[in-house]
């Protein structure tokens, strides 16, 4: 068994049985040439030496072109890219993003400079991640071409592999009747009806103060730490009683408004799994609320106010498992025929008839 071209990244081996394979001295791959001809094998092998050697060439012309446009383009690495981002965040948007840099699957391309990434490598880092894995590295890629970093889409946007999120479900109200029951904490037990009756994320509900309940119009209003959107909802006599409860200044929750949202999730976790309750977080009362005021008629605009969304399909996804009883055509005509009010005809009224009243046509 001869092997030819030693120096070259492709390399000739002829078998026993006199077919020609070639040898990937980068990959260790080997591959049938499907020829039993030297001339033919050689011809192949050369083809492919060239081909790899045309590319580098390519690409260093590339680099030269590129660094004299933007002198950091031959050494800006993906972890440059990272420290980029993080511009202009803060709060639970930098915390975030901060561990998501710390994701493993992310670690490979820290030290990978961006225009010597191909597919493969993001590919990889995808397949060993997670969904936020997924979601952090599009932000990151798009970012990077935002800022024209990269010169084309390492991976095009119709091939990123879809965002498929694992599924979520509304707590329902026997479930919270059973953790109220359970929970001895006075303050986590206030928190929780909290969740209930305002929909609110756990973070912006534990870090209510008492400045944002306007006893005047009996509304509590704040803005979304995640979006920045203003939440607004007017209360009933069940949740003025709960607010009448809790401290009249400063945080409504002192000590949860203090604890990490890990932490809070973890002790939710703890008192469900004592109640075998399975699949529900804390998120899970965001849910809820959207799927309470679908089924009872809430107004869909209202509902975006109180949930601090601006978009109609971030709502819709909320509550996609309401269960709504639609009434027949016939029974809502019926029903709203009664209030019907018939306009008198100014234009053709009705004759005098003398004593004061008017004739009917």
């Amino acid at each position: 068994m001869k092997v030819k071209n030693i120096m070259a990244r492709f390399q000739l081996i002829r078998r026993s049985s006199g077919m020609f394979n070639v040898h990937d001295a980068f990959t260790g791959k080997r591959e049938s040439l499907h020829t039993r001809k030297r001339a033919d094998a050689i011809r192949l092998v050369h083809a492919r030496n060239e081909a790899v050697a045309a590319g580098m060439v390519s690409l260093q012309m590339a680099r030269a072109y590129a660094t004299a446009a933007d002198p950091a383009m031959a050494t800006r690495t993906w972890n440059d890219v990272m420290t980029s981002l993080l511009v202009g965040k803060d709060g639970p948007n930098l915390d975030r993003y901060e561990r998501a840099w710390r994701d493993t699957a992310l670690v490979p391309l820290l030290k990978l400079v961006l225009i010597e990434t191909r597919p493969e490598h993001l590919h990889r880092a995808l397949v060993n991640g997670t969904v936020a894995t997924n979601v952090y590295l599009r932000r990151l890629h798009n970012f990077a071409m935002d800022m024209s970093w990269l010169p084309w889409p390492v991976i095009p946007k119709r091939q990123w592999p879809k965002v498929v999120h694992k599924e979520r479900r509304a707590i329902t109200e026997e479930e919270h009747i059973r953790i109220l029951a359970r929970e001895k904490n006075t303050e986590r037990r206030t928190f929780y009806e909290m969740l209930w009756h305002l929909g609110g994320s756990q973070g912006d509900i534990a870090c209510l103060k008492a400045a944002d309940v306007d006893w005047n119009s009996r509304t509590v209003s704040y803005v979304r730490k995640k979006t920045g959107e203003q939440c607004q909802m007017h209360f009933g006599d069940k949740l003025a009683a709960l607010l009448r409860t809790l401290p009249p200044t400063g945080p409504l929750f002192r000590y949860l408004s203090t604890v990490r949202s890990a932490d809070r999730a973890t002790e939710f976790r703890q008192r469900c799994v004592g109640l075998g309750i399975h699949g529900v977080s804390l998120h899970s009362y965001r849910y809820a609320w959207a799927e309470r005021a679908l089924s009872s008629g809430y107004p869909e605009r209202f509902a975006q106010g109180a949930l601090g969304h601006s978009s109609k399909a971030v709502h819709r996804a909320y509550a996609k498992h309401a269960h709504v009883s639609l009434p027949s055509l016939e029974e809502f005509e019926a029903k709203h025929s009664l209030a019907k009010i018939v306009k008198p005809d100014f234009a053709h009224p009705a004759p005098d008839t003398g004593d004061g009243t008017m004739a009917c046509s």
